[in-house]
Parts: C-alpha cells; structure tokens; sequence
C-alpha cells in the first residue's frame, strides 16, 4: 500500500510523543512492503531537535509553510491508497480539507490526543480538526479506546471509530548501561495537570527516603519548581537513550494526563515502552487499565506517596523481575509497532470492503 501521511513530525522527539508513535506505525508498515510519505512543517523547536532527520523507512517531506506544500500534498493524496492527517497537525484543517478532496482510496484521522480533541470539538476551538470534517473520514483512529469511541460516532458523527493505540518499538541494538541508575524515575515533558501527581508520586517520597535516588527527564519545567535535592533532573532523552533510561531504575514512574484519566482506556508510549525496555512501572490509575496490564502481576498502582515508598523499600529484586517481565510478555505479544501495523492493514482494507455496502445503504 502507499500511505500518505501529514501529522506533527516524524523527524523530532523533542518535548511530544507523536514522533515515536508515527516511527513504529511507519517502520512496521515498511517492513510490511507499504510505502510510506509523511509530510510536516518546519518549526523552529523541533529543527533544532530533529533526531531522525531522515528515517529510512519512510519519504519525509519537511516544509515551510502550507502554500508551499498544498500542491505536492494534493498530489500524493491522490495517488495513495491510504491518506492519513493526524491530530495537531499544524496545517490540518487545510490537509483534511485537501485530503476530503482527494481521490485517496482511504481516508482517515489519527487522533493520538482524543480526549483533548473532543473538549476541543465540543468548545469548537480545535485548530486541527472542525466538527464538521469528522463525518468525512472514513475511519477516525483513536488513541483512545473504551466508551470514546461510541460518543465518536454518535455525538461526533464519525462513520467508524476504531481503537489504534501506540505501540512498543524493539530495538535490535539497545543501549542498556546503568547510567542513570536510580530508585525511582520519571520521564514526561511538563504538563499543569500532571505535576501535583508528580509532586504526591515522587517527589514526596523523595523527601522522605532522602538516601534514595530519583530521576526526573523531560523538558518545559518551570524553572521555579523545587526540587528535593536527592531529586536530578534531565532536559530531554532522545529515543536511543530511553532503553538506557528505564532498564537503570528500579522502578519507573507513569502518570497520566487529567483528560486521558477522565476518558479511561488511554495507553501512553510512555507506559508501552517502558514496559517493553523491561521496566518495573508504578502508575496512577485509569478506567481500562487493568485490560492492558494486571494490577500486581504486570503492574503497580500508587494513589500516594505512602504506595510509593512501600514498593521502594518492601519489594525485593525477584518481584521487580516478576512483574516487569510479565508486563514486558504482555507488550511484545499485543502492542507491538508489528501488531498494531497489521491492525491498521487489516482497518483499512476492511474499510474498502465495505464502503459499498454503506454507500448503498
């Protein structure tokens, strides 16, 4: 198949997860025999962070400015069989429109933010999507699962909400030293909304354990957050260090945003990937996520920093191995970049089978 895609980038990791998300689809696909263009608009933050500036599994056009690329994206949209915009696209209104037209075999939204999308759609302020385009794709991929979906289709009017969550991408070559050796880590860029779980989940069971070590990486910290001094932070990971990262702590830290939370069944990369490095995760809880990973047995749920402190010093190596090796099992086998690549074929080429019953309906 050729896929065409128009999303946030492909090319930088810096301070968002659309990157590795698009990486792992796009490799998988490769790797699959599908040809694959993705097309994202220069900006300043991330080309000065590109750390893939030129995947080899995939066409990447970089471009300056809409006007510039309307032409070429139109073009490529109309000889693919499968045209994708994904969500914050910084063009996407004009690419969707463009892609509506198209004679695209397929066409579809990637939404990797469906919660915040939707309070967007419902406030009419989403800059990437209006609420009278999501009828026009013949399916909308969400990031988020569970009763979304339903509400996608029938408040929305989507024709078919469809489940694609992120995927874990193994490596062949893995950077696994112990330098960042520490108890208990975190890695996330800033956000408002996660940062009292961030003060509750971690930095108060670094006050309270001050001979034990914790690691915070991720950017746009404000620079007037105090840290506890047993606390080091990390501006930014790029992607080949993440290994390095998670398989160094024992154990690594996710908290989810207030929206994904209040939405239920929203996997991060974050949680996917850490649990596929090898990772011993402790996560705040959301509805649905005893169906990705079992409390206890694949995962550990902390509400405060009294959890917290417990799982540091009353579990002992053989249960960290326990647990991250079930969670790690569990990840390779469902929601790998192979296993979601042959979701989206299998989506996509069900979607042209039955489009012509639909249409006849």
């Amino acid at each position: 198949m050729k896929i065409v895609i128009c999303g946030l980038s492909i090319t930088s990791s810096w301070g968002n997860g659309h990157a590795t998300t698009y990486r792992a689809l796009a490799r998988a696909l490769h790797a699959r025999g599908d040809q694959i263009t993705f097309f994202e608009r220069d900006q300043e933050w991330y080309g000065s962070n590109r750390d893939m500036p030129d995947p080899a599994f995939c066409r990447t056009v970089v471009y300056a400015n809409w006007r510039e690329a309307a032409l070429q994206v139109r073009r490529e949209f109309d000889d693919c069989d499968v045209a994708m915009v994904g969500s914050y696209c910084p063009d996407g209104l004009a690419a969707i429109e463009t892609m509506l037209q198209s004679n695209a075999s397929v066409k579809t939204f990637y939404d990797i933010d469906t919660p915040i999308t939707m309070a967007k759609l419902q406030a009419d302020d989403a800059e990437y999507l209006k609420r009278e385009q999501v009828p026009g794709f013949d399916i909308y991929f969400s990031f988020t699962g569970g009763p979304m979906l339903q509400s996608l289709e029938r408040q929305f009017g989507a024709r078919l909400a469809l489940p694609l969550y992120c995927s874990f991408e193994p490596q062949s070559s893995l950077n696994k030293s112990r330098s960042y050796i520490c108890d208990l880590s975190y890695m996330g860029t800033y956000a408002a909304d996660r940062q009292q779980k961030l003060d509750e989940l971690l930095c108060k069971p670094a006050a309270r354990l001050p001979h034990k070590k914790f690691r915070v990486a991720g950017p746009q910290y404000p620079t007037s957050l105090k840290w506890p001094a047993n606390v080091e932070r990390l501006i930014h990971l790029e992607p080949k260090l993440h290994a390095a990262f998670y398989t160094s702590s024992r154990l690594s830290l996710n908290i989810t945003r207030q929206l994904m939370i209040e939405a239920g069944y929203s996997p991060s990369v974050r949680l996917f990937e850490a649990a596929g490095y090898g990772a011993t995760i402790v996560s705040d809880y959301w509805p649905g996520l005893e169906t990705f990973f079992t409390p206890g047995e694949e995962i550990l749920i902390a509400r405060r920093a009294d959890d917290v402190a417990a799982y540091i010093e009353g579990l002992g190596e053989s249960d960290l191995q326990r647990i991250s090796r079930n969670a790690q099992e569990r990840v390779l086998a469902q929601h790998s970049a192979a296993a979601r690549a042959a979701e989206f074929e299998k989506y996509v080429t069900e979607a042209v089978r039955i489009r012509p019953v639909a249409a006849a309906l």
